[in-house]
């Protein structure tokens, strides 16, 4: 039990993620070297204000269905994800909201609650039964507006999970393509998870996983056209 849930938790990442050309972009070529990743990344390191911002067809109140491609026979994840305005007028997600959804979609009653640090943008605290509890923090982000409408963005997170004995680290990459489906809006993503800083000489991916999405709004929460 211990063991699956530890990789549940690997997989308990904050979802998703907006800004120069698709063409020759440092993101797409960071896709285009897909699966063969190393650290370090290309990712600059967010300031405590950063945020992921949004395009005004993000807003509101979805359901998100996500397929793993690795695993086809496997049920997609289904669960919610908000985005709305921050007291700058951002667009952004509700950070808190989504990574509880997606945890609870994942854990079950495992997950008990999420918390935002109130000082940074790019950290959360969960609760998990059995007095465990996962430390989640941006290390890392880029995103570029693509032409056709859509965009690319990357986020590299590192994870502690804090439990009886020595905390365990991991580092998590996910790239996220998203465009417009009609009202829905599509997703593809690749993730990638590194070894814990210092474990090896060379950071290559240990993992890595295809996942696809699709958000679909939920009744009287349209997005912007």
């Amino acid at each position: 039990m211990k063991q699956r849930l530890l990789a549940l938790l690997l997989c308990f990442t904050i979802l998703l993620m907006a800004a120069p050309a698709w063409a020759s972009s440092v993101l797409e070529a960071r896709l285009s070297s897909w699966p063969e990743w190393n650290l370090p990344s290309p990712l600059p390191r967010p300031s405590n204000d950063d945020d992921l911002v949004y395009p005004s067809w993000f807003k509101g109140l979805w359901q998100v269905e996500s397929l793993d491609l690795d695993d086809p026979d496997a049920p997609p994840l289904i669960h919610q994800a908000r985005f709305s305005p921050d007291a700058d007028g951002r667009l952004v997600g509700d950070r808190a909201f989504n990574a509880l959804a997606i945890g609870q979609a994942l854990l079950g009653d495992q997950l008990l609650r999420v918390e935002d640090d109130p000082d940074s943008a790019n950290r959360q605290m969960a609760q998990l039964k059995g007095d465990l509890r996962l430390e989640t923090s941006v290390t890392g982000r880029r995103q570029e507006t693509l032409d056709d409408g859509g965009f690319l963005a990357d986020e590299l997170v590192l994870q502690i999970l804090h439990a009886p004995g020595p905390p365990r680290l991991s580092r998590i990459e996910t790239l996220s393509l998203y465009k417009r489906c009609d009202v829905d809006i599509c997703a593809d993503q690749w993730q990638a998870r590194y070894a814990a800083p210092g474990q090896t000489l060379r950071d290559r991916a240990v993992a890595t996983h295809r996942y696809r999405l699709r958000f679909t709004p939920l009744p009287g929460s349209a997005p912007s056209t």
